[in-house]
Formats: structure tokens, C-alpha cells, sequence
């Protein structure tokens, strides 16, 4: 059903996913970053969702020292929402892992909800000849050994210490179970009204991709939170702008981004985050959505304003 209201679009520019090898427009060092980030912007994107690579071979790093460059331009340049990880690799500490939220007191951080396995991703291998660097080939050997943790008491530490400056969480949800560890936070008082609830279908580990799945887990957060939180849809590869424009005919908001989709469209590899937010952008204003501002984004998800950061 369409809905009288603004969609929200995020973009997640780099992630710690994709590798160097897999496009040679993947933003790496903190400049590629923050002027992809501040294209995303001027294209559409309300909320920029950041990660930092080590700007010598791209690898995923917590460091808030590479993050600092790329944040500090984009908070000069644009008003949009910046939104800083707390995921991590299997071996990150906790401290790691909220290090930059907790030195730039963001208006947003995402909050993976559950624990994950990712299955499958070794067979990425098979389909390079060649790596760039040594690293990116190993990441995925080790695939089928790899847990990414996030039990109660790093979900716990978390909110408590990144959450003590006022930064709200987008509780990313890979399955129905998440939504009832949101639901569990909320009931000890660790997570307050209204919620910011991503579902995300199709990574490895978590729910799949197709319409029953999406009205499942719409439905059950309708059972858990009324119309006390605020909904948002990804999805990754192929799957990314199908999925996103059904949930927004749907009521949720969306994101796109390189960390999820690597492509524009099938056999055309993205020159940019900016496309991917015009296409979603343009999609949406055939379908007679409106887009919101970034100032329009802070007042639906009841963030505290930019004037409260440390960026």
C-alpha cells in the first residue's frame, strides 16, 4: 500500500565486504570515500552509512584515526545524517568495534541484533584469476569457519556506551529472531521508542529473498512495535532495487550502496554511489514517493541534530 509520507534513503559506500578486486570503483582511502559519501547526498541519500578501509590495500580497519579524514569532510560539505558502524570481523574486540562511534558521537550507528554465520562465500574465490592483494583471497578461504559475534553483552555494551552521547541505533535485523532481540532490549529498557528497524534479506546466514519473507518480518515487527518504530529495507547484488522498491510501496525506507551491490544494473558495474542512489531516487518518484531531506530524516527517526556530534 502506498503511504502519504517521505522515504529515507541511506547510503553504505565501502562496507567491509567487497574487496578491491571485485571494482575498481569500491571506495578505499578516506578522500574516495568522503567524495562518494558527499555524491550520495547531493544525489538523494538522507543518511550516509560509514565504514574505513586501510587506504593502502583496502582492507576493513576500526581505526577512528582513517575514519577522522573522510567524516570531517563530509560534516564540512554536507547536512546529511552520518551513521558510523559497530559491526566488526570475528576477532574484533568490543572496543574495536565502537571505537569511532564513540570519538564522533554520531546521530546514528547501526546495531547488528544477533549473532551471524556466513555460509558459501569461500566459492567467491573460484571466480577471480587474480587477487590485489593476499588478503582478500584469504578472507574468503576462511569463510566457512567464521562466526561474527554479537551476543547480549557486546549488544549490551554497545548501546550503553555509544548510546550515552544521545547516538541512536539502526537495529539491523537478518532474521525474525532479531526483531524479538530488539523487542528484548527494549523490554529491559536498553532501547527506546521509536525503533529504527533495518531488515536485510539475502545475506548468507539470515532470512532470504522474496515477498513472503519481507510481509513476515513486517508483520511480526508490527506485532512487537505498533507504529513505535520506523522501518528500513536492504538487500545485496541483484536483489538490492527490486527489494528496496517493494518495501517502500510497503512503508519502509531504504538503502543502497556499494557495501550491499557492487552494480547498477545487470552486467553494469557502479561508477559511483551517487548512480545508485538516483536510480533508487528516480524509481521512487515514478512511483510517486517523496524523498526526504536530510533535516526530514532527523525528525521521522528522533535523532538529537547535528549540533550534538563530535564530527
Amino acid at each position: 500500500m502506498f503511504t502519504e509520507r517521505k522515504v529515507v534513503i541511506t547510503c553504505a559506500v565501502t562496507g567491509a565486504t567487497h574487496t578491491p578486486t571485485m571494482s575498481d570503483h569500491l571506495p578505499i582511502t578516506p578522500e574516495q570515500i568522503a567524495e562518494q559519501a558527499i555524491g550520495a547526498a547531493d544525489a538523494g541519500a538522507a543518511i550516509i552509512h560509514f565504514h574505513a578501509r586501510n587506504p593502502i590495500d583496502g582492507r576493513p580497519t576500526p581505526d577512528p584515526q582513517v575514519y577522522a579524514p573522510a567524516i570531517e569532510k563530509v560534516r564540512r560539505e554536507s547536512d546529511v545524517v552520518i551513521n558510523i558502524t559497530t559491526s566488526g570481523g570475528p576477532n574484533a574486540t568490543v572496543e574495536d568495534r565502537i571505537a569511532a562511534a564513540l570519538k564522533f558521537k554520531p546521530e546514528l550507528a547501526s546495531l547488528n541484533m544477533g549473532s551471524l554465520s556466513p555460509y558459501g562465500r569461500q566459492r567467491i574465490v573460484g571466480k577471480f584469476d587474480q587477487w590485489k592483494h593476499a588478503w582478500e583471497r584469504e578472507l574468503f578461504l576462511a569463510a566457512p569457519s567464521r562466526v561474527y559475534p554479537n551476543t547480549e553483552e557486546i549488544i549490551t555494551r554497545t548501546i550503553q556506551e555509544v548510546g550515552a552521547a544521545g547516538t541512536r541505533f539502526e537495529c539491523e535485523c537478518y532474521d525474525v529472531g532479531h526483531l524479538y532481540n530488539v523487542a528484548y532490549f527494549a523490554e529491559i529498557g536498553l532501547l527506546k521508542p521509536p525503533f529504527i528497524i533495518q531488515t536485510v534479506f539475502g545475506f548468507s546466514g539470515g532470512i532470504g529473498i522474496d515477498a513472503d519473507n519481507m510481509t513476515h518480518m513486517r508483520n511480526i515487527a508490527d506485532r512487537l512495535f505498533g507504529s513505535e518504530y520506523r522501518w528500513s529495507v536492504l538487500a545485496p547484488g541483484k536483489h538490492q532495487l527490486r527489494l528496496c522498491t517493494m518495501g517502500a510501496t510497503m512503508g519502509s525506507n531504504v538503502r543502497v550502496g556499494m557495501e550491499d551491490s557492487l552494480y547498477l544494473e545487470k552486467g553494469r558495474l557502479a561508477h559511483s554511489n551517487a548512480e545508485q542512489v538516483a536510480r533508487i531516487r528516480d524509481i521512487l518518484k515514478l512511483l510517486s514517493v517523496d524523498i526526504a531531506t536530510p533535516d526530514e530524516a532527523r525528525h521521522i527517526l528522533g535523532l538529537k541534530g547535528r549540533e550534538h556530534t563530535s564530527a
